[in-house]
This record gives C-alpha cells, structure tokens and sequence, in this order.
C-alpha cells in the first residue's frame, strides 16, 4: 500500500458502541460499587442516552436498609462515570440513581430497645 492509497484517518469513519453495551457497562459498575447488596435484591438496570461524546445514565438499584443510602447511590454514580469513560472514552456528566426497593437487613438485635437495628 502506498502512501496515496491510504485513508486519512478522519474519513475511515467512527466507532460506535451500541447503547445497550454502554448500559450492560452502567449495569456491570453500579454493581461493583455495591459489593454488599441484599441477595434478594435484583441487578442495577441502567439506560443510557448518548449525544455525541457523552452519555447520561439512569441507574435503577435495590438497596439494604438500614444503610447509608445517599453513600451508596454517590458510589454508584463515581463507579459508572468512571467505568464508562476507561472503557468506552465517553464522558459521563449525569448518572440518575432512583433507589426501587429497599430490603431490611438484620444487623444485631438489641435487648435493651426491644427492636431489630
């Protein structure tokens, strides 16, 4: 091949990641930044709309509870943000988390108060 046989590299086109990939990416980090997540919890659902080099996620979870909530969801967000952008190179400026369900975790029952914390 010959230097006037190549394609300039802004005329061989674009690679694009299907927005269902980029969702199972979502998916995939919101649950790495939940490693203690109820077993009766469902897997985080994720949607994506992408415009140009970025994408907004929203990310629908299952938490325990008690739990420190606000936490797990600010977790989930630098999780995905940062997961998207190593493996796709997309910037993310919204990740959306709305918490579904919340399932009570037992952590110690205490006598004294008569009631499950």
């Amino acid at each position: 091949m010959t230097s006037a046989d190549r394609i300039d590299p802004a005329e061989r086109g674009a690679t694009t990641i299907a927005d269902r990939v980029l969702a199972k990416i979502a998916s995939r980090a919101a649950r790495e930044a939940l490693p203690h997540a109820p077993e009766a919890a469902r897997p985080p659902d994720a949607t994506v709309v992408v415009h140009h080099d970025s994408a907004r996620f929203q990310i629908t979870l299952e938490l325990g509870y008690p739990s420190d909530i606000g936490g797990q969801c600010a977790a989930v967000r630098r999780r995905v943000a940062h997961r998207v952008k190593e493996l796709a190179d997309l910037d993310v400026p919204e990740v959306a988390v709305h918490v579904e369900r919340l399932h009570p975790t037992y952590v110690a029952h205490e006598p004294s108060r008569g009631r499950v914390r």
